[in-house]
């Protein structure tokens, strides 16, 4: 696999030199001259010292025949302009993933056809609210083309839905549970079924509508 990395910051050069471990070709374009030396040093002739916000430095890296270009530079501004660009360039085989600082901008940028979008941020706070006692709710992953992400959710005691079917949780429009996890197997999740403290309910929902979702399980 052939995968363009566009930025040469540690998220791109750590990225990099685990694709070239595990024997993908990799071309990292990075800016910044002497950053772009010392990746060369650490990892060899894979690195283009060019912006990778403009398409002809995309071309020469070969983004024709890439299977996958990844901006991870720090500004959601710039690799949605890489992402767009790569877009055009690479044709309708290659994908097109973003990282993104800001977990406001994933919806933007999955409107504006990026494949995949990566917020460090959106992890972070994931994991320390899926640690408070309030109970876990984790987004697990969106779903390719679309708007919509998959949601992990718990149901704690004390919680009002425990005893409730799941007709009567009420989740918002355009939502939808789609199974309950309960003793490591997992339930269809028909109307009549009660849940009980200690299932985890997976929601498939827009993430447009991600906190309603949380309100009206949780509050």
């Amino acid at each position: 696999m052939y995968v363009i990395v566009a930025g040469g910051g540690d998220i791109g050069f750590h990225l990099a030199k685990g694709l070239i471990e595990a024997g993908h070709e990799v071309m990292v374009i990075e800016q910044d001259r002497h950053r772009a030396q010392w990746i060369e040093e650490q990892l060899g002739s894979v690195v283009l010292n060019a912006p990778a916000d403009e398409g002809r430095y995309q071309l020469e890296a070969g983004c024709q025949r890439a299977d996958a270009v990844i901006a991870v530079t720090g500004e959601d501004a710039k690799n949605l302009v890489i992402c767009q660009l790569a877009r055009y360039n690479c044709g309708p085989h290659g994908r097109v993933i973003a990282r993104v600082t800001d977990p406001k901008n994933e919806i933007i940028f999955k409107a504006l056809g990026i494949d995949e979008t990566l917020s460090s941020t959106r992890v972070l706070m994931n994991i320390i609210e899926q640690e408070l006692p309030t109970g876990g709710f984790l987004p697990l992953m969106p779903l390719t083309g679309s708007h919509l992400e998959i949601i992990e959710a718990e149901i704690a005691p004390g919680m009002p839905s425990v005893g409730k079917p799941v007709r009567a949780l009420q989740l918002p429009e355009g939502s939808l549970i789609g199974g309950i996890v309960r003793g490591g197997k997992v339930l269809p999740a028909v109307g009549d079924a009660a849940l009980q403290a200690g299932d985890r309910i997976i929601v498939l929902a827009p993430t447009a509508i991600e906190a309603e979702v949380r309100s009206r399980l949780y509050d």
